[in-house]
């Protein structure tokens, strides 16, 4: 099931998933476990980029995080260059960027409550 996909992916230790879309719930779900959810910009994927998923990929969120906002990501290339694209943080709504900053609902929950 879709939830068990997002804590699957939070145990492997993946901290974002890049994507050219999202199924709204598994979305949700990824932003449930901590796990940050970008999406190419529109025309844009890891074929027409020339990605394999063997680079090295930093995330450069700034600390006023706010919901829809582009994203730079520094690609570390196999041949040792570096390329810089930009993608759409899909954390759409402030209170998902809560539960990011959280690490998840489940920390949120926990730390609103303590």
């Amino acid at each position: 099931s879709r939830d068990w996909a997002a804590k699957g992916t939070t145990l492997l230790g993946i901290k974002a998933v890049i994507a050219e879309s999202f199924e709204r719930i598994h979305r949700g779900n990824l932003i449930g476990m901590g796990v940050l959810p970008l999406q190419f910009i529109s025309g844009e994927n890891s074929h027409s980029l020339g990605l394999t998923g063997r680079e090295i990929y930093t995330i450069n969120l700034s600390d006023d995080l706010k919901p829809q906002q582009n994203v730079e990501i520094s690609i570390l290339l196999e041949d040792g260059n570096i390329r810089v694209i930009n993608v759409e943080c899909r954390l759409d709504s402030q209170i998902e960027v809560d539960y990011y900053r959280h690490k998840g609902i489940l920390p949120y929950v926990l730390r609103q409550t303590i």
